[in-house]
């Protein structure tokens, strides 16, 4: 049985026909899903992950075909988000087959079969200039994820970014013109100021971006049943510095950590699902207007 990562084609000396060919190979795989949401923050630990799961159990909720593709290639965490971590990804009839967790979620990611204890490496015969090659080779793995997966038909692929603005742009030019954008913050200077440079990197693509998503707004007390500030500001429903609506502004519940940490599915009820269902809607009444449009 061949593994997910002898599917990976690691090239050749045909590098013009193999571009081409992976660029066909993409286009055949994708051709059954209606929209491409890439849920981007610029920097790390805003929670982003976690939302991108969230946000397609939501929409899936909904009635909506979804599936998750894990860009982060180097810090994967949709597979123990998903409770994939040990989930054989094997070839189909025309690539790999998606993953699906119990109630049917696909999810693509390399956490899936590159243990926690260690890291994504390349084969290499030169020690030292890792650097010069490595991010090409991380975008040639992602594109023939894209390309090898039988997606099917699907409403919406949430595609999980790695940090970094220059990633954003990046990423932005690999999924297409077609592909939406939202940002995820936290509600400090400091964050907004990151998501800045990857608003400021998107307006240079024809790539819409949909908003912005404030996470950790507060904390859910459940003792209480009330949302207590976290951070000295106040609510915002708009972000004029960004140029972006506000989807939602979304409270830290500890119950809902601990139950992505544990990769349980069943998103205990209150006030940050509530406010995470309302952010599903508005992306979704985003992509509509967009595509009426």
């Amino acid at each position: 049985m061949k593994s997910y990562f002898d599917l990976i084609d690691d090239g050749g000396s045909d590098i013009a026909g193999q571009v081409g060919r992976q660029r066909e190979r993409i286009a055949e795989a994708l051709a059954g899903v209606q929209h491409i949401v890439a849920i981007g923050s610029g920097k790390g630990g805003v929670g982003k992950s976690t939302l991108t799961m969230q946000l397609a159990l939501a929409m899936q909720r909904r009635g909506r075909r979804c599936a998750i593709l894990d860009a982060d290639l180097n810090g994967p965490c949709q597979a123990r988000l998903a409770g994939l971590e040990n989930a054989a990804l094997i070839p189909g009839g025309r690539g790999m087959t998606l993953p699906r967790t119990a109630n049917g979620l696909g999810v693509v990611s390399v956490g899936s079969a590159v243990p926690e204890s260690q890291d994504l490496d390349f084969a290499s015969v030169a020690r030292g200039d890792s650097h010069v090659w490595r991010a090409t080779r991380e975008f040639n793995l992602f594109q023939q994820l894209l390309g090898l997966v039988e997606w099917g038909r699907l409403d919406v692929l949430l595609v999980d970014l790695p940090p970094g603005a220059e990633r954003t742009l990046q990423y932005a030019e690999v999924l297409g013109a077609s592909a939406r954008f939202v940002l995820v913050s936290i509600p400090t200077a400091l964050a907004r100021g990151v998501v800045a440079r990857s608003t400021a990197a998107l307006r240079r693509t024809p790539n819409a971006t949909l908003g912005l998503i404030e996470n950790m707004s507060g904390y859910y007390c459940e003792d209480c049943d009330e949302v207590r500030p976290l951070f000295d500001h106040g609510r915002v429903d708009t972000a004029p510095e960004l140029g972006l609506p506000v989807l939602a502004s979304i409270p830290f519940d500890a119950r809902l950590a601990a139950a992505s940490d544990a990769g349980d599915l069943e998103s205990p009820r209150g006030p940050a699902v509530r406010a995470i269902e309302a952010a599903a809607d508005s992306i979704l009444n985003g992509l509509a207007e967009r595509r009426a449009g």
